[in-house]
């Protein structure tokens, strides 16, 4: 464990006017009673809060789902772990015997809730807009990577899920129509949805094109039925 907090916060590129708040960021509760753990419950939720704004406005098209899933791929155990490594947390941890022995300073639980704690400080000494500026600053790569398609479910999928969210049979596609050349066909399936009382349908140059239209069509009564966008 290492005492120069001055060299943790250069590391962090961001100055505390109280670096007792870092301190107890860095503090383990095996290490005693005054530990990190209020200042990750902060931390926690100015992380959450700063990444969703972020995303609602960087993806302007993206559905509730897919911005949800791109959030818990951004703030999860795993990566806060590897970010906390990369600024090099654990070298800083103050931890009781047995954790320092056990190899604490390693585990992804104790280093992510350690960064949490360090947003959580941040936002003590700091204010919530420097905080900001700093999730967002060390976050840059991996929102930069975040493509709004890739977490596009197709209509099959949410359709699906939704149905199986509320403890509704699953949707039966049944084919309808099967018409051209071998080479130019257009088939037209039909998707019966337990909530709707008619069947949707769906056109395409392969059955499970038409499939996927239909489902389209089917979340788009429900949709209109639930008033929320599916």
């Amino acid at each position: 464990m290492k005492t120069d907090l001055t060299r943790l916060q250069r590391r962090l590129k961001i100055s505390f006017a109280h670096p007792g708040l870092l301190q107890e960021a860095l503090t383990h509760r095996s290490a005693g009673s005054r530990n990190n753990e209020r200042l990750e419950f902060l931390g926690d939720a100015a992380l959450g809060f700063v990444i969703a704004h972020e995303l609602f406005h960087r993806f302007p098209k993206a559905r509730e789902g897919e911005l949800s899933r791109m959030r818990a791929s951004l703030v999860n155990q795993t990566t806060l772990a590897a970010l906390a490594r990369r600024l090099e947390l654990g070298e800083w941890l103050i931890l009781g015997a047995g954790e320092l022995k056990s190899g604490g300073f390693r585990r992804d639980s104790i280093l992510s809730d350690a960064l949490e704690a360090v947003i959580g400080a941040i936002v003590e000494d700091r204010g919530i807009e420097p905080c900001r500026h700093w999730i967002l600053s060390l976050f840059s790569e991996h929102l930069a990577a975040l493509e709004e398609g890739s977490w596009q479910k197709d209509p099959k999928t949410r359709l699906q899920e939704f149905l199986q969210s509320r403890g509704l049979s699953l949707p039966r596609y049944e084919l309808i129509s099967q018409q051209g050349s071998p080479h130019d066909q257009e088939f037209t399936v039909a998707c019966q949805v337990e909530l709707l009382d008619a069947a949707c349908h769906g056109c395409g140059r392969s059955r499970k094109h038409a499939e996927q239209q239909a489902a389209a069509a089917a979340l788009k009564k429900l949709s209109e039925r639930f008033g929320k966008d599916l």
